[in-house]
């Protein structure tokens, strides 16, 4: 992975928290991590190229401007204020690379001084064993702080530990060994073959960035919501909060527009396509 800097700028060392998404249903995480990159006014210092991320270019995401950026692939952006780096995911990763592209993540996150990182995704609500909707939608996490997922300020934000978590579990522990590096016989193809429903959550690509992060040595919390394909902006919202409160943002840290709290992207408006034409009814 080879960070391009642009127009000279470069990663600022003092922001030690990193806050990133993983791929998964509804794209919760890339919505939850646009909202946080547009309400605290980050500036983009760069893009990442990454030969396991599929290429992509598009519009603006986040100014109408008559000279704006081009987004791509992977992009990095510092609020320097806030002491954060964000980094913004905009395609898939190559089918069967996941693992070595978080490696590549926490070589970056390690050698630019992160300590923390923040890792925003979602669940299939299909796959929700325990449902409990007395409190709303409720935020779930794993943490590196101690060896069982858990984590105490986590907790004092009233989260729960994502249960269905297991580090004795066979793939997990096979994604621990190789993060590490260690020489692991398994064949990955006996997990496709026989899939059993406790293998779901080390399979999605947030366990391969939970393992290698951790592996570095860095501390590493997953914010993670259930959910379901389709409108999934109010999840983003959930998820962009909670991120908010981990990483100490103040009301005063984030800027909204309309009244607003949060600062809505630019490229929503553009989410559904355009407006339906009415000629035609």
């Amino acid at each position: 992975m080879e960070f391009i800097s642009e127009d000279g700028k470069t990663l600022d060392q003092q922001c030690s928290t990193l806050v990133l998404p993983a791929l998964s249903i509804g794209n919760v995480g890339q919505l939850g991590v646009d909202l946080l990159i547009s309400s605290t006014r980050a500036q983009r210092i760069g893009y990442l190229d990454d030969p396991n991320v599929l290429p992509c270019v598009g519009n603006d995401a986040y100014t109408p401007s008559l000279k704006p950026q081009l987004a791509l692939s992977l992009e990095a952006y510092d609020s320097s204020s806030n002491s954060l780096t964000f980094v913004q995911q905009r395609s898939p990763v190559v089918k069967g690379m996941m693992l070595e592209y978080a490696k590549n993540l926490a070589d970056f996150a390690a050698a630019n001084g992160k300590k923390h990182v923040v890792v925003l995704s979602s669940l299939d609500f299909g796959r929700w064993q325990t449902i409990d909707m007395s409190s709303g939608l409720q935020i779930y996490y794993l943490s590196s702080a101690n060896m069982d997922g858990t984590d105490d300020d986590c907790e004092r934000l009233g989260w729960k530990r994502l249960q269905e978590y297991n580090p004795a579990q066979r793939r997990w522990k096979y994604l621990d060994d190789l993060a590490e590096g260690k020489m692991v016989q398994e064949d990955t193809s006996t997990f496709e073959d026989d899939m059993q429903d406790e293998d779901y959550l080390p399979s999605l690509p947030f366990a391969a960035m939970f393992s290698c992060f951790k592996a570095k040595g860095l501390k590493v919390t997953c914010l993670l919501c259930y959910c379901s394909e389709g409108d999934n902006m109010p999840d983003s919202f959930q998820l962009a909060e909670a991120a908010s409160k981990l990483v100490g943002l103040r009301d005063t840290d984030i800027q909204g527009n309309e009244g607003g709290k949060w600062t809505i992207p630019f490229s929503w408006q553009s989410v559904y396509g355009p407006p339906a034409d009415m000629s035609i009814f």
